[in-house]
This record gives structure tokens, sequence and C-alpha cells, in this order.
């Protein structure tokens, strides 16, 4: 069967379970989300959930259902997400082979359907791992997110032919398991209600510095360090999607905001902080795009999405820190958590990176071993040399001999 006939049914099969998930989504009595105003939603979304605090055997047929469409909007996420990946980079590679690719600066992608289909498969998943706050704890919710990795790697294995050693294997599950551990020990977020407090928040020194930090990190990577070294280290091009990543998040956590305000009758579209969110919005999705598209160009999928997706998820959690001043309120138990879960990822990413080309996998791995090491003797010489030295000896005396023998005939008794 061809690529393309399995693409199309992956499509075919996307299609259905998004008009599935929205049919029970928007049919579900027994999760009050009809007639449900958007606070009430975002009241949900905590973690402290009602599914997670309750006792089981006090669960209702109420709390059931809405963890069970909670883990269906959760897992298709994975699936829409990791699965864009792999349009991006069909869309690219038949790019590659017409014009300009996308990391010498040609922008022919916009007009690829498979690269469109990529990015509306990563909208709707984004969609639905929001949506899925609602309905399920954040204990069930960010673990099966990080499966869109997984998702990536296999199907990258399948239709691009994209190979990845054991090691970076191994590298891929630790980026998993430390993001895992970090969103789970990271605290609550809180929730903001207005603009007037937003502001405050956005214009206090601890979060400027932060954005000033993060923006000149990314203007420096994009000026000087990605055209040295963006075609050398995949971390060039994540550093820069990441860094303004966290702020996509923020601007789009504002105009949301907005969005609410004004529907409650507050209009916030006179407000100049809301056109601030808006365009800081659509400029880092513009670049985070341009730039995830060239690392996507040129280095494995496999390798690109588990960093994207630590990185992306660490910029995020730490904005969020530093805006809401969170790590107060972050018990012992959980900042420890953090910092282990940060250190997993680091472990993760390097061997990712520094193993890469290594041709080594499950088949070969019981003939891989190093070098044999020379051999030391008693005396602290080395054997090798010692037996070399035995060796000269050797010769030396048949020289000797060889001499004496011929001396011994040229003068006769």
């Amino acid at each position: 069967m061809k690529n393309s006939n399995i693409l199309y049914g992956v499509i075919a099969c996307t299609a259905v379970l998004c008009v599935g998930l929205w049919w029970i989504t928007m049919n579900s009595t027994s999760t009050d989300v009809t007639g449900s105003t958007p606070q009430t939603l975002l009241d949900k979304m905590g973690r402290d959930n009602i599914s997670s605090s309750r006792d089981p055997d006090k669960l209702t047929p109420e709390d059931i259902t809405s963890f069970w469409i909670g883990f269906g909007l959760a897992f298709s996420s994975t699936i829409f997400i990791g699965t864009s990946f792999i349009f991006k980079k069909l869309g690219l590679r038949k790019l590659a082979s017409q014009g300009t690719r996308a990391d010498q600066g040609g922008y022919g992608y916009l007009k690829e359907w498979l690269w469109w289909a990529g990015m509306s498969l990563m909208i709707l998943g984004e969609f639905a791992n929001f949506a899925a706050y609602a309905f399920a704890p954040a204990t069930l919710v960010t673990p099966l997110g990080a499966l869109s990795v997984i998702v990536s790697s296999v199907l990258s294995s399948i239709f691009l032919r994209e190979k990845l050693n054991i090691l970076g294997k191994m590298g891929c599950a630790l980026c998993v398991i430390g993001s895992t551990v970090m969103v789970l020990h990271s605290p609550q977020e809180q929730e903001v209600a207005s603009m007037d407090i937003l502001k405050e928040k956005v214009q206090e020194p601890g979060f400027v510095i932060y954005a000033f930090l993060m923006v000149g990190t990314a203007i420096f990577f994009m000026i000087f360090v990605a055209p040295k070294y963006g075609n050398r280290t995949v971390l060039v091009y994540i550093t820069i999607c990441s860094t303004l990543g966290s702020f996509t998040v923020m601007g789009c956590k504002g105009v949301g905001v907005a969005i609410h305000q004004t529907l409650h009758g507050q209009n916030q579209f006179t407000n100049w902080l809301t056109y601030v969110f808006l365009s800081a919005v659509i400029i880092c999705i513009l670049v985070q795009m341009n730039f995830l598209n060239r690392a996507l160009d040129i280095y494995n999928t496999a390798v690109v999405t588990p960093i994207y997706y630590v990185f992306f998820t660490t910029c995020v959690i730490v904005a969020s820190l530093v805006l809401y001043k969170e790590f107060f309120s972050m018990s012992t138990k959980d900042i420890f958590g953090f910092i282990c879960g940060f250190l997993i990822i680091c472990m993760g990413i390097f061997q990712l990176n520094a193993f890469r080309d290594v041709n080594i996998s499950l088949k070969n791995l019981p003939n891989a071993h190093r070098d044999e090491l020379p051999k030391v003797s008693l005396n602290g010489g080395s054997m090798n040399q010692e037996n070399t030295d035995e060796q000269r000896l050797l010769e030396n005396d048949s020289i000797c001999a060889k001499d004496y023998h011929d001396e011994d005939d040229s003068h006769p008794i």
C-alpha cells in the first residue's frame, strides 16, 4: 500500500474522530457543558479537578462520563499533534525537490497542501488538549500529552524512513519522563479575572526582566547563532521556537481574558494591552513557524519532536512561574521534583544529540564493545611495551650471534 493512500486514510479517520468528539462534547448533558460560561469552563481546568479530588468509591456517573470525555480529547490530541509533524515533513520534502528549501529561507511550503494539513492538525490537537483539562484531571491529561512524541517517532519511521538508534530512543523516553515530572510538580496556575490585574502582573520588574532576556536570547540566536550553527545542532532553532513560544501562550491567555470580559459587557478592544497581546501572538507564531520548519527540513523528526516538546513546555512553565510568582507557593517536595525533572530532561537531550549518529541497535548491541586497553605489568610498564622490548632484545641477540659466527669464519684456527 502506498504511503499516500495510508495518509488519506489517516485524514479520513481524523475527520471522523473530530466529528465524534465534537458530537460527544456538545451533546453531553452530564458534564454541564451546555450553557456553561467560559469562566465556568476555566474554573474546571485547575489541577484540583473534581474528578481527582473525590473518593473513587463516591464517583458519580457524571464524573465517569467526564473522565472518559477528557481521556478521549487528550488521547486524540496526541494523535493530531504527532501526525502533524509527519505531514509537515512530507510537505517540506516535496518542496525540497521543487524549489528553495525552508532552511535556506524559502516559503514555498505555504503553497503545499501537505504542510497546511499538518498545521491544521497541530491547531486541532492543541485545541483538543486544552479542552481536555475541562473534563479530566491534569494528572491524566499531562502524561497523555507526552505521547505525541512517541506517535511522531513511530510514524516517522514508517512514512519518512527515519531511524533512531537505541540510545536516541532512550533519550526520547527520558525527555518525556522528565517533562511529565516537571509538569506534575509545577504549582497550580492562577486564573486572571480581568485585564487590569493582568496589566499589573506584566508590568512587574520580574516579568519585564524575564521578557527582555527571552526576547534578547531569541534575537541573538536568530542574528548571530542560527546562520553559523543552525545546520550543526537542532538546539539552535528549537531554542528560538521555545523562547518565543512561551510568549505565544501568555499572549493567548491575555486575548482570552479580553474576549471573556468583552462578552460580559466590558469592552476590552479599546484597551491598548489587548492589541499588544494580539500582536505578540501573531509575531511569535510566525517566527516559530519559520524556524520550526527549518529544523524539520534539516533534522530527523524523531529528534526534533521530543526536544521541541521539552523546551516549549519548560519555557511555558518558567514564564508562568515568573508571571504569577508561583515559586513561593511551591512545597519543598514540588521544588525537588521540579528540579529532578529538569535534570532528567538534560540527560535525555544529551543522549539525543550526542549519540544520534552512532550506528547501534538491539541487534548489534552484543557485538558493540570498547577497544581493549593495554595490559599493565607489575613493574608499572605496559605489557604491550614490555613484549616489544623483549622482541627487540631477541633481535639484537640474534644479530650479535650472527656477527660472532661471521667473525669466527673469517679467522680459522
